[in-house]
Order: C-alpha cells, then sequence, then structure tokens
C-alpha cells in the first residue's frame, strides 16, 4: 500500500496528489494507494476554520497573509515536539499499524515533521515529499528530512539545494499536472475564432472590473470562457450584470469542472492567478498566460518561473491585463506562437508519471536494503 498525505490549503497540493496517485494506479494497478486529507480528518473543524480564513485572506488580505506566512516559517511552530501536532502524531501512527504502508508521498510540508518525531522511537516507510513551490520555496519544506524529494524544475533543485538539503536526495520531475495533459484531445485544439480563458480569483470588484476592460475585445468577435468553481457564489452578481449586457454567446459561465486541462488546450490566452498547479498546467498545455494575482511569498517564484522565461506576462491592473491579453492574440496571435515555442523546452506533460516512477524507485531500493 502507498499512502499519499495532503491538504487543501490551496489547489496545488490537492492536485499533485490526486496526479500522482493517478499516476501509480497506471504504473502498478495491482497496488493499493490512498490520498488522505490528514488535516481535514483529524481536525475537521479547525482545518475548515483554518482554510476558509486562508482563502479570505489570500483573496481580500493579501498583506496579512504576507506576514501570516513569513511567521509560519518560524522554527518553534513547526517543531516535531510542537503540542499541535499530537492529534495528526495519533492518527499517523494508528495509520501506520493498520495499514502498513510501503511508502509514503507527501504533498505538504508539515508531515514531514510528523514523521520525523515518530521516527524517533519506531520504524518508518521511506517518504517521498513533492515539493509544489517554484523558485521560492519555503524553508518549511525541508525543516524535516526526507528521504526523496521531488521539484518542478533545476532551478527550484537549486533553492532547494541552498536550504541544506543534499543533491542526491533531490529529483527533478516537474510538477504532478493531470495525466488528462498526455492524453489526444478529441476536438481540434484551436478554433478559428480567438478565444479567452479567464479563471477568476480575485476581489469582485477586480473580477467586474476586468470584464468591463474585455467589453471590446469580445465586441470584436473574441470569445471568453470562465469556469468559475468555488467562485461562482461570490461572483454571481458580478457575472449576471456583465452577461445581461453582452450579446448572446460571447462569454460562457462554467461552473465546477473537470475539463480544465481541455479548457486550456483548446484557448489561445489564460487569465489566471499564479498558483502553482494552475501556473504548471499552463506549461503542460503550452498556452500563453497573463497572470492577474501573485498570492504574496508562496506565488512569487511560480510568477518568476513563466514570467523569466517568455512565457507569461504578469500584470497588477485590469487594464493591464486585457492589454497584455490583446497583445497575445494581436496579428493572429504571434506573440502566443512564440510564448508557446518558449514553453516547449520546460514543458511537462508527464511530470505525474515521472514523480511515481522516482517515488517506486525509491521503494524499492529500500526494500533490497
Amino acid at each position: 500500500m502507498i499512502w499519499i498525505l495532503t491538504a487543501g490549503f490551496g489547489d496545488g497540493h490537492n492536485t499533485a496528489a490526486r496526479s500522482v496517485s493517478d499516476a501509480l494506479a497506471r504504473l502498478r494497478p495491482e497496488e493499493k494507494v490512498e490520498v488522505t486529507d490528514l488535516v481535514s480528518d483529524v481536525m475537521p473543524g479547525l482545518s475548515w476554520v483554518l482554510k476558509a480564513a486562508y482563502q479570505a485572506a489570500i483573496i481580500y488580505w493579501p498583506a496579512a497573509w504576507r506576514l501570516a506566512y513569513k511567521i509560519i516559517g518560524s522554527p518553534r511552530m513547526f517543531h516535531q515536539d510542537a503540542s499541535w501536532q499530537l492529534p495528526l502524531l495519533r492518527a499517523m501512527e494508528q495509520k501506520l499499524d493498520q495499514e502498513r504502508p510501503r511508502l509514503i508521498i507527501s504533498t505538504y510540508p508539515i508531515y514531514s515533521g510528523v514523521l520525523a518525531a515518530l521516527r524517533a522511537r519506531r520504524d518508518v516507510p521511506p517518504l517521498v515529499t513533492v515539493i509544489t513551490d517554484s523558485v521560492s520555496v519555503h524553508p518549511i519544506w525541508v525543516a524535516h528530512p526526507s528521504d526523496r524529494f521531488c521539484v518542478a524544475d533545476d532551478e527550484t533543485l537549486r533553492v532547494v539545494e541552498k536550504l541544506g538539503v543534499p543533491r542526491e536526495r533531490i529529483r527533478v520531475t516537474g510538477f504532478p499536472v493531470s495525466l488528462a495533459f498526455v492524453e489526444e484531445l478529441s476536438s481540434p485544439t484551436r478554433q478559428p475564432v480567438q478565444r479567452i480563458l479567464y479563471l477568476p480569483s480575485t476581489p469582485g470588484r477586480h473580477v467586474a472590473a476586468t470584464l468591463e476592460a474585455l467589453r471590446p475585445l469580445l465586441l470584436s468577435g473574441v470569445k471568453l470562457t470562465m469556469p468559475v468553481g468555488k467562485h461562482g457564489s461570490r461572483l454571481y452578481q458580478v457575472l449576471r450584470r456583465f452577461i445581461d449586457t453582452m450579446p448572446s454567446g460571447c462569454v460562457e459561465i462554467i461552473g465546477w469542472t473537470k475539463r480544465i486541462p481541455e479548457l486550456l488546450r483548446t484557448h489561445d490566452v489564460v487569465i489566471c492567478k499564479a498558483g502553482g498547479a494552475i501556473l504548471h498546467e499552463v506549461l503542460a498545455a503550452r498556452i500563453p498566460a497573463v497572470i492577474d494575482y501573485v498570492v504574496p511569498g508562496q506565488e512569487e517564484g511560480n510568477a518568476e518561473m513563466l514570467t523569466s522565461r517568455g512565457c507569461g506576462i504578469r500584470t497588477h491592473s485590469p487594464a493591464e491585463t486585457v492589454g497584455a491579453a490583446a497583445s497575445i492574440l494581436a496579428h493572429d496571435g504571434a506573440a502566443g506562437r512564440r510564448m508557446r515555442a518558449a514553453m516547449t523546452p520546460i514543458s511537462v506533460p508527464d511530470a505525474a508519471i515521472k514523480t511515481a516512477q522516482a517515488a517506486l524507485k525509491l521503494a524499492k531500493l529500500f526494500e533490497s536494503s
């Protein structure tokens, strides 16, 4: 049995966990693989409050989150003997006794500390930590040992090495995105009409201003697709008011969907935040990105990873966002084609497979020793 640990603070940890699980199922269909959000399972009430506070902070109070992000790096908060970790420690030990996993994969940084506390008094399975940050890696990821660290790219490898991790423990596998990115599309990758994919994550007033700035482009014939997912209820009035003033058919609103890989591969430009998962999905799909929001601290490296290579444009206002999107679409998408070409050498759509292979190789190494 292989146990994958995640936590729902941001989409990247869960995306990586699910993608690695799917890859393991493809590589080893006979083996049981279980994905667990242990924080939610063990402390459901506290977890709900913390996740709600996290979402509110990154959307409405980014300055407060920047401060919290720095505080989280305190060694005392995540010391392996910290009392708040005791429920996680007890639950993890019970799982180890019941299921006896031969390998643990973690896509969230706190679990290595819990395992370190257990390792001091008993045998534990080898641990693979999948780091979901790019370039600007929070020190909490390496505060406790892991038998293998999987990172997105060579630059992140160098950062992790500078944080004190021996190079022989690090593998560059790419960020584990959905296996859908390696599947053939059933429809043409590009449509005759230029299409913008907008994944809103900012406050309603910012989304409203972005939509208003997009109006001339849409009236000129460009199509807009907006998967709103968990933001649907808070953006309902904003979307309703805008759609009611636009011609029919130029804006498509989508709720919860599993079609993000398909949408990324069939649109001409995406407007999105600098989340680890979405920007690596952007790379996997090789779609030019306009980054309209960066969560302070944790997402700055993600944005740098894309913009420094000429694969994305970071903007700071709705007018800049729409101007960047228009520049990518101009001249029949000439700038967009250049950006796609720049993405080709660093696009890793099969990163989940590579990560799963690195994990299985580690497990085999421990079993043979």
